[in-house]
């Protein structure tokens, strides 16, 4: 298979996606980026192979782009969910066309979708299909293998990055073992092709090299450490 563009097989791109879930206000969003900022202008280093993602709430989405910009850090943003629908009379629904107009990645088919608001396979579906054809890369968050073979028919061969989030681990802080994380990463490449596989799940600055030092893990998605500007950077740096 030739490998697609950004996603090499002969470098070893990490992704350290922070979700910030249901936090953060406008001013505490202006904090965490001037914290950041400062840190790394005190303590450099390069981010060559490194992709870093924040995945704010959508009502933070514009100004933390802004703050971004601002600094001039190298920063990408993603959605925590789409829409299911096109735009359109679906009050509340935030949909693939505007969340494009400030974003380049979106979160389809987290945990917390699934076990709070109901999301099966057939909504997961119909997610990733209208990510894709917005050209927002979807990171499909999944817990066990079944969840891939379910949609395999329907995602392979497209751009997506996979994100293995076991349930005991999302918040627990108490992580997967690398072992075992890398070889769901390595099932799931069996499954879909060398697309970049991520872990999440009680991802700290003390256990991230752990798992992104596995051969199949590319990266990681990041849940409460995230919200902490500096250990994510620590999280940033020892990755």
């Amino acid at each position: 298979m030739i490998p697609r563009v950004g996603f090499s097989l002969y470098m070893k791109k990490l992704f350290i996606i922070a979700n910030w879930k249901s936090n953060k206000t406008i001013k505490e969003t202006e904090k965490w980026f001037h914290d950041f900022d400062k840190e790394i202008k005190h303590n450099p280093f390069s981010l060559e192979d490194k992709e870093v993602i924040i995945a704010p709430s959508f009502t933070l989405l514009e100004h933390a782009r802004y703050c971004s910009s601002n600094l001039k850090l190298h920063i990408k943003f993603g959605a925590q969910d789409i829409s299911s629908f096109e735009e359109g009379a679906y009050t509340g629904e935030v949909s693939a066309k505007q969340i494009k107009e400030l974003a380049d990645y979106v979160i389809v088919g987290h945990s917390e979708r699934r076990r709070y608001f109901g999301e099966d396979k057939e909504i997961i579906k119909k997610k990733l299909r209208i990510s894709l054809q917005y050209t927002l890369t979807p990171i499909l968050c999944i817990s066990e293998m079944n969840q891939i073979l379910n949609l395999k028919s329907y995602i392979l061969n497209h751009e997506i990055i996979v994100a293995y989030e076991p349930l005991f681990a999302i918040g627990s802080g108490h992580p997967d073992t690398p072992v075992n994380a890398d070889e769901m990463a390595r099932g799931i490449k069996k499954e879909l092709g060398k697309i970049p596989v991520l872990y999440g799940g009680s991802v700290t600055s003390d256990n991230v090299k752990n798992f992104t030092s596995m051969p199949h893990i590319d990266g990681v998605l990041v849940g409460g450490a995230s919200l902490d500007p500096l250990e994510f950077l620590n999280i940033v740096q020892n990755a």
